[in-house]
């Protein structure tokens, strides 16, 4: 559930080239375009963003942009950009994860050790989201009215992908506790009519 619209944007802005790749399917119909392996949907994107799929995703919508040669080496910047934060933010996991194996060795955990590691890479995170961000947004505001088109459309249809998917974990959500709140109704007469 998103906490508020500003937080929504900003996670939609940090991964704006994320976004392009979740609705490259759309973008591709709507304009026409060929695109191979068209059959697979934005939440197949969302579970391998990190991989070799991404990439392939990127590339596709590179393709559509048509960048001149200072936006390419925006494009690049932004790319280079984002590969270096995955790769830091995944050395500093291996390091935490690391360091708890280290503590689970100790009688008595050092939970403000933990807890202090736990802020600095907080803290390291969010200021590669931000360069990452401010990458991708450079980029953006280098595009002509076309080319922020493309892209308005694809981060349009992510917001409705992540809409219906927020819409169906609510909808499942709500019928666990009804199936819940059912299997439980029958012992309530039956306590209620021994009083």
């Amino acid at each position: 559930m998103f906490k508020t619209t500003s937080r929504y944007l900003a996670i939609a802005v940090a991964s704006v080239a994320l976004s392009i790749g979740a609705a490259g399917y759309a973008a591709a119909q709507q304009s026409q375009m060929p695109m191979q392996g068209a059959g697979h949907d934005g939440g197949h994107f969302m579970h391998h963003h990190h991989g070799h799929h991404m990439m392939e995703e990127l590339n596709r919508v590179h393709g559509w942009l048509n960048l001149n040669a200072s936006q390419e080496k925006l494009w690049q910047n932004a790319v280079d950009t984002m590969k270096q934060a995955h790769e830091t933010e995944h050395a500093t996991h291996e390091q935490m994860h690391q360091q708890m194996q280290a503590m689970q060795q100790q009688p008595i955990l050092d939970m403000n050790a933990l807890h202090a590691a736990h802020e600095k890479a907080e803290r390291q995170h969010e200021q590669l989201r931000e360069q990452t961000a401010k990458a991708w947004l450079t980029l953006y505001n280098s595009l002509n009215d076309q080319q922020k088109t493309i892209v308005s459309t694809v981060i349009k249809q992510h917001f409705a992908e992540m809409e219906a998917r927020h819409d169906r974990m609510q909808k499942m959500h709500e019928m666990w506790q009804q199936h819940h709140k059912d299997g439980q109704a029958p012992q309530a007469p039956a306590s209620a009519t021994n009083q």
